[in-house]
């Protein structure tokens, strides 16, 4: 349990690494440090509150074939740049992006980890 706890903690700390990376809107302002709690946050934010947010928002998400699960997934990276001091996300579209990057790259996160489908499914369903 501990091992897959910072294993997570790494994983989102190199998803929000490579976003910060790729969108200028997306700021650690070069912290190393800021990133580490953006991590934490973030990955106890997925851990705790997703999952709830989820089954809340499940009639929607049938209405709208999925898209009200994206809103929960942005709600999760607006949370954390609103608790992380230094995590500054600027703007609807760059939080829209970011949610995107994030998906995209825990996709690739979990392929070269080598945890298949399964694996992807459990990631998917805890960062998108």
């Amino acid at each position: 349990m501990i091992r897959w706890l910072l294993a997570s903690w790494a994983s989102n700390a190199v998803v929000l690494a490579v976003t910060a990376w790729i969108l200028s809107g997306v700021n650690v302002n070069g912290s190393g440090w800021t990133l580490v709690w953006a991590a934490l946050v973030f990955g106890v934010l997925n851990t705790l509150l997703k999952p709830i947010l989820k089954r809340v928002t499940f009639p929607l998400a049938l209405l709208t074939l999925g898209v009200a699960w994206f809103f929960v997934a942005m709600l999760m990276l607006w949370l954390t740049d609103l608790i992380v001091p230094n995590f500054e996300i600027d703007g609807f579209s760059n939080l829209v992006w970011a949610t995107v990057i994030v998906w995209a790259v825990n996709l690739v996160v979990d392929l070269v980890l080598g945890r298949g489908a399964a694996g992807t499914t459990a990631r998917a369903a805890s960062t998108a």
